[in-house]
Formats: structure tokens, sequence, C-alpha cells
């Protein structure tokens, strides 16, 4: 889907807000829940998400994988998971709107790529995880349809089958609404 940078900006801060918004509902007897991640738990959800976002900064300054070693790895939320969350978004998000980053080749696991495939990629991510934390802890799930519509039309291009990231994708009806498209082209049953 084409387009302009400043649009995919503002739709990139518009999923993490909706992340974001989830993480501070999330009650301290809630972290153990299950999501519709198979493998992980509201913790471990969460975790990935934070280590995303402590990526983002290192990737997008011309770091490599290797570079980073382990310096990301194993559980990052410590005691104070919402705050540490609040940190990474924020290093996150302003390592984004850095002027010309959108112009960068960034050092991906898959190999190198434009800023903006990364963008997409943790726009995607964001999103889709959204509608997973909220699952797990009972919040409401609906997300912005302007943030739905646009993810979607980018997610349906892409092969997440050969990723071996996600499920394959779930028939849905004819009528199905985008959100419902979307969540279940990642392998996910709403």
């Amino acid at each position: 889907m084409e387009m302009s940078m400043p649009d995919l900006l503002d739709l990139h801060g518009q999923a993490m807000a909706e992340f974001g918004r989830r993480v501070r509902a999330v009650r301290m007897d809630q972290w153990a829940r299950p999501t519709p991640c198979e493998q992980w738990d509201v913790h471990d959800l969460v975790n990935h998400l934070v280590t995303e976002q402590l990526w983002v900064p290192h990737l997008l300054a011309g770091g490599t994988i290797a570079e980073a070693g382990d310096r990301f790895d194993g559980d990052l939320l410590g005691e104070e998971p919402v705050a540490t969350w609040e940190v990474a978004a924020r290093e996150a998000r302003s390592a984004w709107l850095q002027p010309g980053v959108l112009e960068r080749t960034v050092h991906l696991s898959f190999g190198d790529a434009p800023a903006t495939v990364y963008l997409w990629q943790m726009t995607f991510d964001l999103t889709v995880h959204t509608w997973d934390l909220a699952q797990g802890i009972g919040e409401d799930d609906k997300l912005a349809p302007e943030l739905v519509d646009s993810v979607w039309e980018w997610a349906r291009t892409q092969n997440f089958a050969a990723s071996g990231l996600f499920a394959a994708p779930v028939p849905v009806s004819d009528d199905a609404d985008t959100q419902t498209r979307l969540i279940a082209l990642t392998g996910r049953r709403t």
C-alpha cells in the first residue's frame, strides 16, 4: 500500500497508542493469563513487544543483529512492566521520528530492508498484538478503523504463510469486517 511517510508514521503512532492503552489496563492478576498467541501469556506478549521496541533505536542507527548480541534476549519487563513498556515505546517512537530515518536501510534478521518496510512490519505487529492483548485481559478489542483498514491493505499483500511466523489464515464469511479479516489472516479466530 502506498502511503506518504508522515501518514505511515502517524499510523505507527496510533498502533503504539492502541497497544499502550491495553498495557496500562493489565491488572496485577492478569499477567499470567493466556493470549491468542499460544506460546505467550500476557507477560510474554508484552515482553515481546517491549523487546521489539528496544531493537528500534539500535537498528535505525545502522546496528546489526550480530552487534546487539544477546542484549535484547530474555525477560526484559522487570518489576515494573508498564513503566518498562512506556520507556521502550517512547525511545522507539523517538527513533522513528528522527529526520531522514525513513530513507535509511535497516539490517533485519532476513536481510537488509528499507526502513519503511520495517515500519510497516512494526505497525502490523503492534496492531495484531493489541488485539491479542485485549483478548488476554478481557478489554475492548475493537481497534481504530483507519488503523485496521490501512494495516489490512498492507498485510493482504504479504506472504505470511511463507514466513512461518503465523498459522495459516482462517476462513471468514464474505461479510466479515476488516478487523476480522486482518485477525484471520494471521491464523487467529475472532
